[in-house]
């Protein structure tokens, strides 16, 4: 008997196994990777910019990020960047140098500043094009619902030929 539900007890947990997949994880890299990989295999640039101390920032990471189908397309349509808006490290981007700047108790990163054009409200997403040029920055909390028609709307370029509400009517989510 105790060989039967030993058995069992492991090919219930092998089916457990197999019908829940490993989770789909994006594949962050830093700002210079982007940069440097856009030269040889040109993709949009997606850049979470966050801070350490953000609370809507980890629940962002955890709700919208950490889901599998949204890691997915990010993963294959874009180049990922995870952005502390507090680093500390120099940058350099389009020939420009940038610092971080101490203000207190919380500094904040040059890059971070110009990104945001001077809005510094996280979590915020900034889109590059596939020439690294500024496209857009999103501020704030994103749901997958929401992500989803943004990161289509980038990743298609749609923005070039229509507007948003126009685009928003006529899409149908994969979520």
């Amino acid at each position: 008997m105790k060989k039967i539900f030993s058995a069992l007890l492991l090919f219930s947990s092998l089916l457990l196994v197999a019908n829940n997949p490993k989770p789909v994880k994006i594949k962050w890299i830093s700002f210079e990777e982007a940069i440097t990989l856009n030269k040889t295999n040109p993709k949009p640039i997606l850049i979470d910019v966050y801070t350490d101390w953000c609370g809507w920032c980890k629940k962002m990471d955890q709700a919208t990020y950490g889901h599998d189908k949204i890691a997915a397309y990010i993963n294959k349509n874009y180049y990922a960047v995870k952005f502390n808006a507090e680093q500390r490290e120099t940058l350099t981007y389009k020939g420009e140098t940038f610092n971080y700047i101490n203000n207190g108790r919380n500094g904040v990163h040059e890059l971070a500043y110009v990104l945001l054009k001077g809005k510094l409200a996280y979590p915020a997403t900034v889109f590059l094009d596939k020439e690294n040029n500024y496209v857009e920055a999103v501020p704030g909390y994103l749901k997958p619902t929401q992500m989803e028609k943004i990161i289509t709307f980038m990743a298609q370029e749609t923005y070039k030929n229509s507007d948003w509400e126009t685009f928003e009517k006529q899409f149908k989510t994969q979520l």
